[in-house]
């Protein structure tokens, strides 16, 4: 079983998201959605979530392009959530840069090999929380 995981915030859950998650579990078998908790989106996006943790978790499982849905971690960088699911890839949205660079600087501190993959935007200039 090939297992893929993503990152986001998934704050109110929109066609750009859903492409995302159809694009993702092309990548493989079993797709595992990891959603920032509120601290840790307002670092690395300046803001709150509009909506609460668990209605951005029970979104993703009700919109049925998931596997599994696990908190993030409660600290940015200390990959723990990473390190329990040991996916095969981590696909990324086409907009999580800083993510991706940090992932390849800091992969060698893995005791097993994953592919990072870049996902393709879905009309970014209609589909992007920060518009909506």
């Amino acid at each position: 079983m090939k297992k893929v995981l993503v990152f986001g915030v998934f704050d109110g859950l929109h066609e750009g998201h859903t492409q995302f998650l159809k694009q993702a579990k092309a990548c493989g078998d079993y797709l595992v959605a990891v959603v920032a908790r509120d601290t840790v989106a307002e670092e690395v996006k300046g803001t709150y979530p509009r909506l609460p943790l668990a209605v951005r978790v029970e979104h993703l499982r009700a919109g049925g392009c998931v596997d599994e849905v696990v908190l993030g971690d409660a600290k940015i960088g200390s990959y723990e959530v990473l390190k329990k699911q040991r996916p095969d890839v981590v696909a990324l949205g086409y907009d999580q840069e800083a993510l991706k660079a940090d992932l390849e600087t800091r992969k060698k501190e893995f005791n097993w090999d994953f592919e990072i993959k870049v996902l393709e935007p879905h009309e970014p200039e209609k589909y992007h929380s920060s518009i909506l």
